[in-house]
């Protein structure tokens, strides 16, 4: 874009040198119309006038406010020709106008974010989303799911509302607010005010007693309390965000599998993480054997964080790599044996947990059921806690028996303290398999740049659950990172896998097809579809997203 000059002495926005240079040079055409007038009535017409005169007639020309006094004058085609320049002049100034000065002061005045919205029908209300809230709308807009968000935080509303995302500002414990949101009409109600949560239950249940209300929390102690006040179902993101965590961690150690989904005709698809000590670190996927060792089929890898979909063959399987698998229930097992870490004989087996709240409880539940001792670690004295002190802290990393443990579960509610224990954790024991919970989303990657094998964020684990819990679609678990679903093939009826191009121009992977014979994980890409056919197509978040918007094919029942 072409800049302009600044004026001297004066410092100005674009917009206002934009706006000053506009009217510098509409008062010079006035100047110049004016006196161009005033010389054609006196060479063409033999009319004198007052200078002042004139101006008058060009300005009122030029709004089109009038010129009636010296119309009996003209009677040169020049001079008809000139007046009529001057009209048209007029007209586009007055488009300018009001696109420059005009247009801009309207968009700065309050807006009412309530004209925004689109009528809605069967759309799910959500109350105060105290997470990412682009992350869930993301989620449900991928699922098609119709939706209004109450916002009381009027900047972030307004915010959200400007993104494109269907956002009211107002109070959950209004029924105003509600009203608004068309609560006659919604098919659920979702809220997650925290300590308001149950006068927002109170408040929507005397409006409408047949709504599904979910209700999220961070306290798993309130479940009863939120249900007893009115929720259908209560959904408590760290605890199972922590309990993923821990299923990571246990199964890195043994060889039981975790997140696996049966698509039927004994085929499964499972994630497994690939941890520090495996026989498979620094090889390439081509040379990796697991296909010719265990019969599994390598459908994607998270590699450095990165999703490869279909895996580069020459790709180096590192410490962090996490594998997404099919194939039959043993042949999985296999996998999962084969790419356990090498073990020395007699070592004992132990995880540490670094923060006892919500998410590190849940951790340290799951991993005591699997028989693995563990080590928590807190910055509060109290029932449960072995180690009390900053687990950023390289002394209270070695109490806990960092050096010598197989995984710590890195559960603060502090991105910047889980990242500092991450490299922390790193540099005291290289071999430590490193699992992490991130509050922000796009902290996912500076965990896994700073030795991190595992992370997951509390909006993306917050936003599946709440998809999961609407009906949505067939996921690995709610905190994963791939997913993975069941499509009509009618739209690619009469095309071939190969010709469809749905790799090409979404990637995504169609990983099986079922038809009357059944399902089959042997997909020919030279098939013709008959369009009576359901594929199953896997991908990442942004890779589905961009499927559904590209091809209009409807989620089919599982």
């Amino acid at each position: 874009m072409a800049s302009l000059p600044s004026l001297p002495g004066v410092e100005l926005s674009r917009r206002n040198r934009l706006i000053a240079y506009y009217l510098l040079g509409l008062v010079a055409l006035v100047v110049v119309f004016t006196g161009v007038y005033n010389l054609a009535l006196l060479r063409l017409e033999g009319v004198e006038q007052s200078v002042f005169a004139s101006f008058e007639f060009v300005v009122q020309t030029m709004t089109t406010t009038g010129y009636g006094q010296d119309s009996g004058l003209w009677s040169h085609p020049l001079m008809f020709l000139l007046v009529a320049g001057m009209q048209l002049s007029g007209i586009g100034i007055g488009f300018f106008t009001l696109r420059l000065v005009i247009i801009p002061l309207f968009n700065d005045a309050e807006v009412d974010l309530d004209d925004r919205l689109t009528r809605k029908r069967d759309h799910v209300i959500i109350c105060e989303y105290r997470r990412d809230s682009a992350v869930l709308l993301d989620e449900l807009s991928e699922l098609g799911v119709d939706y209004v968000l109450i916002s009381s935080d009027e900047e972030r509303a307004r915010d959200l509302s400007d993104a494109g995302y269907s956002v009211i500002h107002g109070s959950p414990q209004d029924n105003a607010a509600f009203k608004r949101a068309s609560i006659g009409a919604a098919s659920a109600v979702i809220t997650d005010a925290g300590e308001a949560n149950v006068g927002t239950i109170l408040t929507v249940t005397s409006l409408r007693s047949d709504v599904d209300i979910i209700a999220l929390t961070d306290d798993s102690d309130m479940r009863d309390v939120l249900v007893d006040a009115g929720a259908d179902t209560v959904l408590s993101p760290h605890g199972v965000l922590g309990h993923r965590l821990a299923e990571k961690a246990v199964s890195s150690l043994g060889t039981d599998l975790s997140d696996t989904v049966d698509l039927g005709g004994d085929l499964e698809i499972s994630e497994v993480p690939v941890g520090h000590g495996s026989r498979l670190i620094g090889t390439r996927l081509r040379n990796s054997g697991i296909r010719e060792e265990t019969g599994a089929t390598v459908l994607a890898a998270w590699i450095d964080g990165e999703l490869q979909l279909p895996p580069d063959p020459d790709a180096v399987i590192r410490p962090n790599t996490v594998l997404l698998v099919s194939g039959g229930h043993e042949e999985l097992t296999a996998l999962s044996e084969f790419t356990r870490r090498v073990r020395s004989f007699g070592r004992h087996e132990r995880i540490l947990v670094a923060g006892f709240g919500e998410v590190g409880q849940a951790a340290r539940s799951r991993v005591r059921e699997a028989g693995i001792e563990t080590v928590t670690i807190d910055r509060e004295t109290g029932a449960g806690v072995d180690v009390v002190g900053d687990a950023t802290a390289k002394a209270t990393l070695r109490e806990a028996g960092i050096e010598s443990a197989d995984a710590i579960i890195v559960g603060l509610p502090d991105d910047a303290a889980a990242l500092l224990t991450t490299v922390v954790a790193r540099s005291l024991n290289p071999d430590v398999e490193i699992l992490v919970r991130m509050t922000d989303t796009d902290a996912i990657r500076k965990a896994l740049n700073g030795g991190a094998d595992y992370v997951l964020s509390v909006p993306r684990v917050s936003a599946r659950m709440v998809a999961r819990e609407l009906g949505g679609e067939d996921v690995l678990a709610p905190a994963s990172q791939i997913r993975l679903v069941r499509v009509s093939a009618a739209p690619f009826a009469g095309q071939t896998l190969a010709g469809s191009g749905i790799y090409e121009r979404t990637g995504c992977r169609v990983v099986a097809v079922e038809d009357e014979s059944g399902l089959s994980s042997t997909v020919d890409p030279n098939r013709t579809f008959s369009g009576e056919e359901r594929l199953v197509i896997v991908g990442s978040d942004e890779s589905i997203r961009q499927f559904h918007g590209r091809f209009d094919v409807p989620t089919a029942e599982s």
